[in-house]
């Protein structure tokens, strides 16, 4: 057989053609140009509700070996868990009166060291600390018959608050004043009284946005139960006597418990009935009285699944199977998520315990890790819910999103204005940001101030294709102004992006003045992937599948197949 000239040039150009085109599709993302756009999503108009919602109780202080504290927050970390809720108890910090006390001559160190070794681990695991503040030491009353009894003199437990949040500030900004004032026994061995509690939370709030006032203050929160005795009230009825007294104005947020009891998440509220929907009334309590702008997070939240052997009267918290508790639980969260814009974080009960609490008791029965650190079912469905929270679509966020992650000496600025209720504020060169999102383009919300300086960004290691000015392969935006009173503007980073995931790394740069001024983020914007773009490259893909297919027929029409 013997090929003519003419025929072997249109075959070579064919095949020039081909190798080019599987050349260009090779890199091409396919699964990127046929994806699915993400559907925005509204955003969360109640401050400190656009957060990761997974976090969990834990035991930290009863254990003795730091190994196993680090060992456990790691686990935490790795189930995308992002809230650490963990006792500080008075008695243990302040052993006797006044400043000294926080030293303990037996052991000849500081009351400090210990939390701090727990507020430090959790930091390296990128985990926020929710400081639960109860337990006066036997110093602060005449009748210790029971340790959960407040102080004689409330003003104590407001220097405890200054001190605990002056020491550990910048560290821990979230703090529950005092545990389920509306039961025996924590209380003490009293009746409830809300109007008692109230003032307890005034004074405690106002010491600690006197060491700190961008911390945030949880109100106690209160036992289910339906009960009204001279030992325990209603949640209900001690939240209405708490607002009757004035409480509304000393709490950022309503802690809430919300255990489920044995039934089912979508089990509706009814005030004779305990379920994890009563907090629903709770919230409408709120609402009646002017604080629907407030949110309500989850202090101890959670099925029991204790085993079947254990009689009815062992069962507190009623009781499901293990698989139950992992499912309850994920969809609790889901669904509060979904209809709930007021709920923000739900600590699940309990993460991990020392050993302290036995098999026999159905208390054990809560956790996510064995104490040997093997992990339950409930603990892998968490892990599995997590695994998308640190990568948003478009929609409005606040720089408390999970997605939004903050590395270095970030403060959280308490500003209500503000969508999110919180600015995250830096003046340390070297901070940086990192947003992880799936859209066609970002917008950063900034406020300016005096000499805040320069920050550099990349887009995917790139330039920002929205930001006008570059140096060495960074974009470059001075957010110094005239003056602190601007307001936050909009700035948009970059535009046009293919679908897929895109992550923004922001870097705090210097500034000219001795003082470095605050870079302070409000929020950020993912846009939708410009459809007529996502047309084009759709198009793009099918043309040349179109145009391999056509030169293939072409070849095999002028190949001299019978020669």
């Amino acid at each position: 057989m013997r090929i003519s000239p003419k025929l072997a040039g249109v075959v070579v150009g064919v095949g020039i053609v081909a190798i080019a085109v599987i050349t260009v599709l090779a890199s091409f993302p396919f699964d990127q140009a046929f994806a699915a756009e993400p559907t925005p999503i509204p955003a969360r108009t109640i401050r400190l509700t656009d957060v990761n919602p997974y976090g969990a109780d834990f035991l930290l202080d009863t254990e003795a070996e730091e190994w196993k504290i680090d060992k456990t927050l790691q686990m935490a970390h790795d189930a995308g868990i992002g809230w650490v809720k963990q006792q500080f108890p008075w008695e243990d910090l302040q052993l006797s009166p006044g400043p000294n006390g926080y030293y303990d001559n037996r052991l000849n160190e500081s009351t400090w060291d210990k939390y701090d070794r727990i507020v430090n681990l959790a930091t390296k695991y990128q985990l926020q600390v929710i400081a639960r503040l109860d337990r006066p030491p036997a110093w602060t009353r005449a009748d210790n018959n029971r340790p959960e009894r407040p102080p004689d003199d409330y003003t104590l437990y407001g220097d405890f608050v200054y001190d605990v949040v002056s020491h550990f500030k910048g560290r821990i900004h979230y703090y529950q004043i005092w545990n389920e004032p509306n039961i025996y026994p924590e209380w003490g061995d009293q009746s409830p009284d809300p109007a008692a509690y109230t003032r307890l939370l005034r004074i405690a709030y106002q010491r600690a946005k006197e060491a700190d006032p961008n911390v945030v203050i949880l109100s106690a929160p209160l036992a289910q139960t339906l009960e009204n005795s001279p030992r325990n009230m209603s949640d209900l009825n001690f939240l209405r006597g708490m607002y009757a007294a004035g409480a509304g104005q000393y709490f950022d947020v309503l802690f809430a418990n919300a255990y489920g009891f044995g039934l089912p998440p979508e089990d509706p509220p009814s005030p004779d009935r305990l379920n994890f929907q009563r907090v629903a009334l709770l919230r409408q309590i709120m609402v009646e009285n002017g604080d629907a702008s407030k949110p309500v997070w989850f202090n101890e939240f959670g099925w029991n699944a204790a085993p079947s052997s254990f009689a009815q009267d062992q069962l507190p918290w009623g009781r499901v199977t293990e698989q139950q508790q992992a499912q309850y639980t994920v969809d609790a969260v889901g669904y509060a998520r979904r209809n709930w814009p007021w709920a923000g974080v739900f600590n699940i009960w309990f993460f991990r315990q020392s050993g302290n609490i036995p098999q026999d008791d159905s208390a054990y029965y809560f956790r996510m890790v064995d104490v040997g650190f093997t992990p339950r079912p409930l603990y892998n469905a968490v892990k599995q819910a997590t695994r998308d929270l640190d990568v948003v679509g478009p929609g409005t966020y606040a720089v408390t999103n999970a997605a939004a992650e903050f590395s270095g000496k970030w403060d959280p600025i308490l500003r209500p204005s503000t969508a999110g209720g919180v600015v995250e504020s830096s003046t340390t060169e070297g901070d940086n940001l990192t947003i992880t999102f799936q859209g066609g383009g970002l917008s950063l919300d900034v406020q300016r101030a005096p000499d805040a300086g320069q920050i550099y960004l990349t887009l995917d290691g790139r330039e920002a294709d929205a930001v006008p000015d570059h140096v060495q392969g960074r974009s470059v935006i001075n957010l110094s102004a005239a003056n602190h009173q601007e307001a936050p503007i909009e700035i948009p980073i970059a535009d046009d992006l293919s679908p897929g995931q895109h992550v923004l790394r922001l870097v705090v740069g210097s500034s000219s003045a001795a003082e470095h001024g605050p870079v302070q983020i409000t929020g950020f914007e993912v846009r939708p992937v410009d459809s007529s773009a996502a047309i084009y490259r759709r198009g793009l893909t099918v043309g040349a599948a179109v145009l391999i297919g056509s030169l293939v027929i072409l070849a095999g029409r002028l190949w001299p197949w019978g020669q």
